[in-house]
């Protein structure tokens, strides 16, 4: 992914590109912390959680792209994907060079959808879950945005511990 200082997340003014730069610097760790995996150490569970390197990578690919959705139409619809419980793992035939590339699509449509809001005060209904409060909730884009920097962040922790405990290396030990 291109997190560079010429990147389109450090291109937009203001609040936005502050955002969007702090959530390129959430997918950076984790992309250190799967560096250099082969798909079979990706899709290894290393501890008692169901979660892989890979399935977080899979996960945060389908959340990124979920969310960008919702905040683009507006209009409170599930997207497609957004309960599929696959997401969270690798199944037969994924790849980790092909969720890489799910992922960096992701990122790109993100960047596309803030950059093309007129602010981030848009206000959108969120579509309704099994764990949805039966009234209909409204988020500002501004709130997804930083749910996808926690979230991102959350699961860059855990894919830290993962990878650490697959094969020794850290975020911090990988970063150079």
């Amino acid at each position: 992914m291109n997190t560079s200082p010429q990147s389109p997340t450090s291109l937009l003014p203001g609040e936005r590109g502050e955002l969007l730069q702090a959530l390129a610097e959430q997918r950076e760790l984790l992309l250190i912390t799967v560096r250099g995996l082969t798909d079979a150490q990706a899709a290894e569970r290393t501890t008692v959680s169901e979660l892989t390197l890979g399935g977080i990578v899979k996960h945060l690919a389908r959340g990124e792209a979920v969310w960008a959705q919702v905040v683009t139409k507006g209009d409170g619809e599930l997207p497609a994907g957004m309960l599929d419980m696959e997401q969270y793992r690798m199944v037969e035939g994924d790849t980790l060079a092909g969720l890489l590339a799910q992922y960096e699509a992701a990122a790109r449509g993100t960047e596309e959808a803030v950059a093309a809001l007129p602010d981030l005060d848009r206000v959108v209904p969120l579509p309704k879950t099994p764990w949805s409060p039966p009234e209909t909730v409204y988020w500002s884009a501004r709130r997804v945005l930083l749910r996808l920097i926690r979230e991102t962040a959350q699961h860059a922790g855990h894919a830290d511990i993962i990878r650490e405990t697959l094969d020794g290396a850290s975020t911090t030990a990988q970063r150079s």
